[in-house]
């Protein structure tokens, strides 16, 4: 099967998705810890994602913890065909709403059988070693003993494919060599473009790259200047962000997040936001 379905989908594993996901991290609460404010606005939201036509939601059961994936279920339950869920393990919550490492074999197993309960599946469709530290820069260093660990669960038949997320181009190849890696989760966005070689490379051996942070790390210039853009073709600044990062390589996946039913609106109209070329070249200047 080629890599890219058409411009509007690519390859996840195996399954066709809309290059217009859902991130679902704003369903919990602030600091994306405990209940959210209102939850039925929560099972709207999801429900409206997939009346929408998107089938590719990202969720991770240390959203809340736990909080998230259930209300995924509640919402959506039983799942249609076409819908793929993909969530990450490698980290759990303190009682003070902290981020803590848990990339142990015990830890990744406890993560990937919460995710199968709290989201009422049998088996998980990807799964994302997300690695801790600095968002702005992935640390190196080997994954061999924790993608391993989920490589046998997917032996297992708990999970049906792998990636990762907040990795360096090292480490890709090292995860690789262990087992199939579906798609990388990164940070990438107009102005932070250190991904670029990787982006491609992924890109050449049909794997998904999934950006995170569509708008982190702008500066006001730089704010300044997505805005002037935004205004002269009449979309806002985050539609204008999200259409450039769709332009710029077909196996871009997009998960945009939002508890809001008309935010989520607005980020799926920019799939079909066309970009002037003078409009291109203003934003390839940002960075």
């Amino acid at each position: 099967m080629s890599s890219q379905a058409n411009a509007g989908t690519f390859i996840l594993g195996d399954r066709v998705v809309n290059r217009m996901g859902y991130g679902a991290m704003q369903l919990a609460g602030p600091a994306v810890f405990g209940p959210p404010r209102d939850r039925e606005a929560a099972i709207a939201v999801l429900r409206a994602v997939v009346e929408a036509g998107v089938n590719h939601i990202d969720t991770s059961d240390f959203y809340g913890p736990h909080v998230t994936n259930q209300i995924i279920r509640e919402a959506l339950h039983p799942y249609g065909d076409d819908l793929v869920i993909v969530t990450k393990v490698g980290a759990v919550r303190g009682e003070d709403a902290s981020w803590q490492p848990a990339q142990s074999a015990e830890e990744l197993t406890r993560a990937v059988h919460d995710n199968l309960r709290n989201l009422g599946l049998d088996r998980l469709e990807v799964v994302n070693l997300r690695l801790m530290g600095d968002i702005f820069a992935p640390k190196e260093g080997s994954l061999a003993e924790p993608f391993s660990a989920l490589a046998a669960l997917r032996e297992q038949g708990l999970i049906r494919h792998l990636g990762l997320s907040n990795a360096t181009a090292a480490q890709v190849a090292e995860t690789q060599t262990i087992a199939p890696v579906v798609c990388v989760q990164n940070h990438y966005n107009l102005v932070h473009r250190k991904d670029d070689a990787l982006i491609d490379a992924l890109a050449s051996q049909g794997v998904a790259y999934v950006p995170f942070f569509p708008l982190g790390g702008f500066s006001p210039i730089q704010s300044d200047a997505l805005s002037r853009v935004a205004a002269d073709i009449g979309a806002t600044p985050l539609q204008v962000a999200l259409a450039w990062l769709l332009a710029r390589s077909p196996n871009l996946l997009l998960i945009p997040g939002t508890s809001n039913l008309r935010h989520l609106s607005e980020n799926l109209a920019a799939a079909e936001l066309e970009l002037p070329d003078d409009a291109r070249a203003r934003l390839d200047a940002i960075a």
